[in-house]
């Protein structure tokens, strides 16, 4: 039997034990395009934290060597899933690629701390999250403004989501920590009960639309274009609502875990 035919019809288990006893590049390459779509996968969920740094062929590219790299380094004695292994490289890829960037303005950020501390002060005294209007009166300033100062943190939002999601994968103290919702989230989120309890509380802290938006995304791995066409919307209002869901998330879960 020809060495491709067998490995094709070997485990990705057996190619890992192939790979770790001969270092055969054939069988590396094997697993590189087994576990490829997890690449692909996660550069297009991911593009809001890098859609105005870099393409998501650059973004594929870099993640192929990060994938090479990891099938060299991993574990297969370690209780550990490959794909959760190489999904947390992959998604630190883009962070990295961000924060070396720094691409968000000064005034970006001072606006998006704005918005977080009247969430958190309104949710201290309403003891839930609250609507955009409610919002937009605390902040003293017409709906229409507030949604448009929504619409420049998007991106900053999302970023900032992704990095403390990075930092709870790695155990960061709680007010560092961010997560994201329930089972809709790739499974390596979910290694505790506690943290599949915290989040599903504030999953349903969301309003609808937003948990719509948060499980089209991240569930049925849809883009901002093709949600906005399901629920018949403009493309910036469906970022502008998965941009308000995660910093709801992140707001409820600081500290938490």
């Amino acid at each position: 039997m020809k060495l491709k035919e067998k490995l094709c019809d070997m485990t990705s288990e057996e190619l890992f034990i192939e790979y770790k006893t001969t270092h055969n590049l054939k069988v590396r390459n094997e697993l590189v395009l087994r576990y490829i779509h997890i690449v692909k996968n996660i550069a297009i969920q991911m593009r809001g934290v890098y859609n105005d740094l870099t393409q998501i062929d650059d973004i594929v590219n870099e993640g192929v060597i990060v994938l090479m790299n990891a099938i060299d380094k991993f574990d297969i004695n370690k209780n550990i899933k490959f794909e959760s292994f190489i999904s947390k490289r992959i998604r630190g890829l883009v962070i990295d690629i961000a924060r070396k960037n720094d691409w968000v303005p000064r005034s970006i950020r001072k606006a998006a701390k704005s918005v977080d501390k009247a969430a958190n002060d309104l949710f201290i005294k309403f003891g839930r999250m609250p609507t955009d209007d409610e919002m937009a009166d605390y902040m003293n300033m017409p709906i229409e403004k507030y949604r448009k100062v929504l619409g420049d943190t998007n991106l900053m939002n999302v970023l900032s989501f992704e990095i403390l999601l990075d930092g709870a994968e790695n155990g960061l103290p709680g007010n560092q920590v961010m997560s994201s919702n329930l089972e809709s989230m790739p499974e390596h989120y979910l290694d505790t009960e506690e943290l599949k309890m915290e989040m599903r509380a504030g999953f349903n802290n969301l309003r609808d639309k937003e948990k719509l938006v948060i499980s089209l995304h991240y569930v049925q791995g849809l883009n901002m274009k093709e949600i906005a066409g399901v629920l018949g919307v403009s493309e910036p209002r469906i970022s502008q609502l998965h941009s308000n869901a995660l910093r709801k998330l992140r707001i409820y879960l600081q500290g938490r875990i």
